[in-house]
């Protein structure tokens, strides 16, 4: 019994371990199902995200106001993810709201270069 309780806790601080590792060292690997570095798919190019916000810094201050539609440079620009908007707000309040804004901006723009 004793060896099972043991093993059971090993596992289970081996999993918290891995899932820790995997949110630091990917913050936005979720957000790739619909976007890639640089082809549009279901959501823009993270690279038009890049050009469009400029500095993580802009795209963070962007999730930090509530990531109103009127303010989102990108579905401005391009009316076809304007369309979307329904689905992306859905995807940042279950993805990006009341996360480190900044670290998954800059991991973003790092996917890009």
């Amino acid at each position: 019994m004793k060896k099972t309780l043991m093993i059971a806790a090993a596992a289970a601080v081996m999993m918290t371990g891995i899932a820790a590792t995997e949110a630091v060292a990917s913050p936005i690997s979720k957000c790739k199902a619909c976007h890639n570095a640089t082809k549009d798919k279901v959501g823009p190019a993270f690279a038009k995200v890049v050009k469009a916000y400029g500095t993580p810094e802009a795209l963070a201050a962007l999730w930090d106001s509530g990531f109103a539609v009127a303010d989102r440079k990108v579905a401005a620009e391009y009316p076809k993810f304007k369309k979307k908007a329904k689905i992306m707000t859905g995807q940042y309040k279950h993805l990006i709201k009341g996360k480190d804004h900044l670290a998954i901006a800059k991991a973003l723009f790092a996917s890009v270069k």
